[in-house]
């Protein structure tokens, strides 16, 4: 698809205790981590120490809606910061990670995305970004005001105004139009100050925004969707996409995908950089790995693997044997899904029964596993950046610290050492850690 840069880009996806849905029940876990900030500082740190090119959270407007019972035994999905509110506060103790939060344009406004993410830009000198969802938890609804989430279609339609508007919006004052002339009294160039006037079919926004244009002209926009109106979304608009594939050769064919998509809009492949979910497992032996993995395993509540694997497939299995095998998910609400398709693959290949499936995924939310010894996870991570599958990953530690930590200082270093990634950071921004060019304003003379 075109030339691309030769260095893998690497993020950490943060998850309070870890991504593996036993992970706060692990002996050496901080259960309160969601709301404990010196938990998240030290974890950044530690994450900038090491080099990765940003932190990524994801976000959900609403207590996941599951029976109380497998609630009350997750950590997942109860109590943990607003994103974008904890990235201001990790953006004063670190200097060069950069910062991604999700937000939904299901239940914002263009004007106030576009605000708190020129905010935090300016607050971290340039390390922004935001990774754009349409919500996937139906119980966001009832939250704002609505009986029922928006029709596929009608999210995906309104995302690309909604980020459209975003744009606009933070192009409302040139680069150069605070001047702080005290001696003449002027503040900013009237000139230089553009109000959008956006009227479109889901939004009206007038503008101008309130605070001046970012440090990156826009900070960086991510997104996740799988689906056929998520990757034309992606092509549109995103410039970082976490994907989800579960095989190099199907993670090739979405990365050829996606990019040659973007043609219609006008952008080349290399202005987009598409990183799979990995929940790299690691030890310094293949059977360190193997052992972390199966402590954890232990450490899964029946009750809660059993609503994981229904939120996964969209089924109801409250009802079933953590051993019966893992029922038909096809005339679900998530029938079509690609995560689905992907999961049910494996449990076909395998002939996994559903207590099987969910040690499997326990750390990986449908997303890519990889097991095994420093050097074999480097190995795979290798291929498929050389393959092109990918433009690098973001990694999804099972516990925090802990398995966090063997990545930072295990398996960084090895990617290092090979020349995949950069040692040390090179630039200041965001942009500038994904080789990423800073976007010009529509309205530069």
């Amino acid at each position: 698809m075109g030339d691309r840069q030769d260095r893998m880009h690497v993020g950490m996806f943060f998850k309070n205790t870890g991504h593996h849905i036993a992970s706060w029940r692990h002996p050496d876990s901080q259960p309160d981590a969601g709301i404990n900030i010196r938990h998240y500082s030290e974890c950044a740190q530690a994450a900038e120490r090491a080099g990765f090119d940003f932190i990524f959270f994801a976000d959900s407007a609403a207590v996941r809606e599951t029976d109380i019972e497998p609630l009350s035994r997750s950590s997942q999905y109860t109590a943990y910061f607003e994103p974008t509110t904890l990235l201001a506060s990790l953006a004063m103790v670190t200097e060069r990670i950069g910062l991604v939060a999700t937000q939904t344009t299901s239940y914002n406004e263009p004007y106030n995305i576009a605000r708190r993410f020129a905010s935090l830009d300016h607050l971290s000198a340039g390390r922004a970004g935001w990774n754009v969802v349409t919500s996937g938890n139906h119980a966001e609804a009832f939250n704002f005001g609505r009986d029922e989430h928006f029709e596929h279609e009608d999210r995906y339609r309104r995302a690309k105004e909604f980020v459209e508007v975003v744009e606009g919006l933070w192009d409302s004052w040139d680069d150069d139009a605070f001047v702080y002339d005290a001696p003449e009294g002027r503040f900013f160039r009237p000139d230089g100050l553009h109000k959008l006037n956006h009227e479109g079919d889901f939004f009206r926004s007038r503008g101008p925004l309130n605070v001046p244009r970012p440090p990156q002209g826009y900070p960086v926009i991510f997104q996740a969707g799988i689906s056929d109106s998520g990757k034309e979304l992606a092509a549109a608009t995103a410039e970082g996409v976490f994907s989800g594939e579960l095989t190099l050769e199907k993670s090739q064919a979405h990365y050829d995908d996606i990019k040659s998509r973007m043609t219609r809009y006008n952008r080349g492949p290399d202005e987009l950089r598409i990183m799979p979910g990995l929940t790299a497992i690691v030890g310094r032996t293949t059977a360190e790995a193997e052992d972390k993995e199966r402590e954890l395993a232990e450490l899964v509540h029946p009750v809660v693997g059993l609503a994981y694997v229904g939120t996964l497939l969209g089924l109801d299995l409250s009802d079933h044997d953590p051993d019966d095998k893992v029922p038909d998910p096809f005339d679900g609400p998530r029938g079509d899904h690609g995560m689905v398709r992907g999961i049910m693959e494996l449990v076909h290949e395998e002939d996994l029964t559903i207590r099987q499936l969910y040690e499997k995924l326990a750390g990986s939310y449908g997303k890519l596993t990889i097991r095994g010894s420093v050097t074999e996870v480097a190995d795979t991570m290798q291929e498929w950046f050389e393959a092109q599958a990918c433009d690098g990953f973001i990694l999804q530690p099972l516990t925090m610290p802990g398995d966090f930590d063997d990545l930072c200082e295990l398996l960084i270093p090895e990617l290092q050492d090979r020349g995949l990634i950069r040692v040390g950071y090179e630039g200041e921004t965001l942009r500038e850690h994904m080789e990423l060019n800073r976007p010009q304003s529509r309205y530069a003379r």
